[in-house]
């Protein structure tokens, strides 16, 4: 069923726009056994590939592609380039191969697929033959073949049909009526059909003349002049040997002198040798016979052309080298004469696209912009008449980057320890690297390993990376907090600031934050104010504390120390979907409050799926549905939190159509059908991208309709109607629209007219036209003088007032798809009459007869 459908929408939906696109095969025609590859021009999300009056091939919806099982065994489809490659071709494959983008565009290439020829045979129905009393029949046959096509040869001429010649059997048959002494041959047939040629071998007839002992004995000719050339070739390679042969009729034997482009050559005879020929033989040749009796001249003449094969070919570039995103250039560079130029891309044929593009006949490759997928080895391929030749492989390398750098290492370090900072950055060719701290460069490799580690090395450190093939940089940074070498402050536990003062001191005062520090009931000051007791430690309580010492003769206030509280981790918050369809992906991203951050595993069914905050799986079957836990660490607090989140997969909706089954015609009811490929929960209609509401007045709108299951009834529709539709069918993890279906509602005619000239000249042409406001437009007929038969069709009549009298001009103007008629006449009286010229101040009146005209409209 959903076979028949998608034929349905393809023999239907001609409304989508035009756009100029176009199928290239690999090879066309093809011997039967081989393989092809039908190539497009555009890539193709939402389409069919189809062969006509056989159905589909190939489905394609939002990436998935459905293959019909008739060809499942010997057709690949490649989703990257929309290319069809079909394997083991056979005779019945040949014919119209579509391929129809949804609204977009529709392309087709005509397949032959052909046997080739083998065993030419030309046999003739009788050989001895009277002249001007019998006539010759040639047959000509071959063993096998397809689409076959014949072509004649008596000597080196091609006979043509005309006279006593005619050809039947679909060329096959050659027969000459009334035979003469000049249809002696010898004959040959050239049978081809595309992907090959066979000669048969000559036949000759025997022609006898009936003719007094005066006629034979008398001197006649030069006649039935002909020149061979061997061997038969339009062009000829330099270096080769050419021999040109000329025979003619004659009595007694005419000599033969060679003529050069107009010029005579030093050579006599029936035959001239070329030898290792250059360029410059090319040009005209001439045999020139003439009967030393009769008087007589003829002359036969052949074009030679010779030409030198390819002498080299490279490929070179120019621009610099490829970076991404930019625009490339190669250049196919060949010495010698070229016919034509074809690209190649790790041995694959290269075709024009959006991204690729070929100037100066294919002798330049311009990559706009380069992409990663360029990365390859290039060749071009020159041709000639004579010769081909293919240049050495030119590797071109996609240079790109730096992408973002990744950071690897630890966020907390104690003061003394060694630590060491990794930095990465995606590009080709590698980045180098550069560290900086508080501004200044420390390091200039990927790795950074610190100096053993003080209090006031806390803070950001910056990687930058740069290519200097592509000039570009990235940078990016971590954090590093250095902690005394003691237990690390850890939530919950027990913990002691001491202010250490040299000297006797009257007060001490603490401040956090630059704020006074007050005892609560987990905060205690002891020891004559020099000890500060968290019992049990808070992560609010992390901020800088400062201690002040007063005495009679001065105070001091020591450096700012910073306490960082390291916690957690909180229980996790995920974010991801609830529902997935079967063939996506989904992304869970997890995230905890934790000092230092926490490391994260990603946990299903009891086994460890990713070791990264953010969680993404493969292509979703109905089994991977189930809980996703995501558990957090902190390596300080030795603490773990977990959290999950339950996802359940669906079955994908693959393809979502509008369907019509009839033509919309204005006041007649129209139904559109929703046609799902795939469980659905719900549908919605949608027009020109604004939701049809049922529970909202459609007065306004102008337009009457209902919504039953997967059907949207216009009752009836009209022109008010016209737009873009579309259905959305929803499951509970996504809603796919369908391909806006454009519907024109077919009407009229209306308001049919006639429109006539002014002012009409009596004698002179005069033109109606007739116009009705219809979709589609109509056809025309016109009738005149209420004839039955039309006496012209088409929306505009011509004629000529040449005679008085009543004409009445009735233009009938039909809708084919509505087949609605109207007519619409126009009357006219025509006699001679007078006419006014003003004059230099003054009317004269002047009788011009049979020059003017009145004419009256109905």
């Amino acid at each position: 069923n959903d076979k028949k459908y998608i034929i349905f929408y393809v023999m239907y939906n001609d409304q989508s726009p035009a756009h100029s696109q176009s199928i290239s095969a690999t090879k066309n025609p093809i011997q039967v056994g081989s393989n092809v590859t039908l190539n497009s021009q555009t890539n193709v999300s939402t389409g069919v590939w189809m062969l006509a009056d056989m159905g589909i091939i190939v489905f394609i919806s939002s990436g998935n592609v459905m293959i019909d099982m008739d060809w499942s065994d010997r057709v690949t489809y490649n989703p990257n380039t929309s290319s069809l490659t079909i394997r083991s071709l056979q005779v019945e494959d040949s014919g119209m191969y579509i391929l129809e983008a949804f609204n977009l565009f529709r392309a087709n290439l005509t397949l032959s697929v052909q046997v080739p020829i083998s065993n030419v045979t030309l046999t003739a129905r009788e050989t001895n033959l009277v002249e001007f009393n019998d006539t010759a029949v040639l047959m000509c046959s071959v063993s096998k073949g397809t689409s076959l096509s014949y072509v004649w040869m008596k000597g080196s001429s091609v006979v043509t049909a005309g006279g006593g010649v005619q050809f039947s059997n679909g060329g096959a048959t050659l027969t000459i009526a009334m035979v003469t002494r000049y249809d002696k041959g010898p004959f040959k047939c050239n049978v081809s059909n595309g992907i090959s040629h066979e000669i048969s071998a000559p036949v000759h007839l025997n022609i006898s003349c009936e003719f007094s002992q005066d006629n034979v004995s008398a001197n006649n000719g030069p006649s039935n002049v002909t020149m061979t050339t061997m061997p038969m070739m339009h062009i000829h390679r330099t270096g080769t040997n050419i021999t040109l042969m000329c025979s003619a009729e004659s009595k007694p034997e005419a000599t033969i002198q060679w003529m050069f482009d107009g010029m005579y050559l030093n050579q006599s005879g029936p035959q001239l040798k070329l030898e290792r020929v250059a360029e410059s033989n090319s040009g005209s040749y001439t045999c020139l016979f003439h009967n030393t009796v009769t008087s007589r001249f003829a002359s036969a003449s052949e074009m030679i052309m010779v030409l030198d094969p390819l002498a080299s070919v490279v490929v070179n570039h120019t621009g610099g080298p490829a970076i991404l995103h930019k625009s490339f250039t190669m250049h196919c560079e060949v010495v010698g004469s070229v016919d034509r130029i074809w690209w190649w891309k790790n041995d694959n044929l290269i075709y024009a696209d959006n991204t690729t593009d070929f100037s100066m006949g294919n002798k330049t490759l311009t990559l706009n912009p380069v992409q990663k997928s360029d990365n390859g080895n290039y060749k071009c391929q020159a041709f000639n008449y004579v010769s081909n030749m293919t240049s050495s492989p030119f590797m071109v390398e996609v240079n790109y980057g730096p992408y973002m750098p990744t950071i690897m290492g630890p966020n907390v370090a104690k003061t003394g320890d060694n630590v060491t900072l990794s930095c990465h950055a995606s590009s080709h060719p590698p980045s180098t690297y550069k560290w900086f701290f508080n501004g200044s460069n420390v390091a200039n490799m990927s790795k950074y390993y610190t100096p053993p580690l003080t209090k006031d090395m806390s803070g950001k450190y910056v990687c930058e990376a740069y290519n200097n093939v592509t000039g570009m940089n990235s940078t990016a940074y971590t954090m590093l907090t250095v902690v005394a070498s003691m237990n690390p402050a850890i939530e919950g536990h027990h913990y002691n600031l001491t202010c250490n003062v040299t000297g006797p001191a009257d007060h001490v005062y603490w401040m956090k934050d630059g704020e006074p520090l007050h005892e609560n009931s987990s905060t205690v000051i002891s020891m004559h104010n020099k000890t500060v007791s968290f019992n049990p430690l808070a992560y609010t309580d992390t901020g800088y504390y400062k201690c002040k010492a007063i005495n009679a003769v001065g105070n001091m206030t020591s450096p700012p120390h910073m306490l960082l509280v390291n916690f957690g981790p909180q229980k996790p918050i995920i974010y991801g979907p609830a529902y997935a369809e079967t063939g996506s992906t989904a992304v869970f991203n997890c995230s905890a409050k934790s000092m230092p951050p926490s490391n994260f595993t990603w946990w299903f069914n009891r086994s460890e799926v990713a070791n990264t905050s953010m969680l993404t799986t493969g292509p979703l079957y109905l089994n991977m549905s189930g809980e996703y836990i995501c558990m957090a660490h902190n390596s300080v607090t030795g603490k773990n939190s977990s959290n999950s989140m339950m996802l359940t997969v669906v079955e994908a909706i693959t393809s979502v159509m509008v369907q019509n089954s009839t033509i919309p015609i204005n006041n007649e009811n129209f139904t559109l059908t929703c046609e799902v490929t795939g469980p659905y929960d719900k549908i919605y209609w949608m027009k020109d991208n604004m939701y049809l509401n049922m529970n909202t007045s459609m007065e306004k709108a102008n337009m009457s309709y209902h919504i039953q299951n997967n059907m949207l009834h216009l009752t009836p529709v009209t022109l008010y109607n016209d737009g873009a539709y579309q259905c959305v069918a929803a499951n509970k993890a996504a809603h796919h629209s369908s391909p806006p279906y454009m519907l024109l509602v077919n009407y009229g005619p209306l308001n049919v007219k006639i429109l006539t000239p002014d002012p009409i000249i009596f004698g002179s042409p005069v033109s109606l036209k007739c116009y009705a406001d219809s979709r589609p437009e109509c056809d025309f007929y016109w009738f005149v003088n209420n004839q039955t038969v039309p006496e012209i069709t088409g929306s505009e009549l011509t004629f000529t007032t040449l005679q008085g009298g009543y004409w009445n001009y009735t233009c009938k103007a039909r809708n084919p798809v509505t087949n609605i008629t109207m007519y619409k006449t126009k009357t006219f009286t025509i006699g001679h009459a007078s006419a006014l010229i003003p004059s230099q101040g003054s009317l004269m009146l002047m009788g011009l007869f049979a020059l003017s005209a009145a004419v009256l409209f109905d």
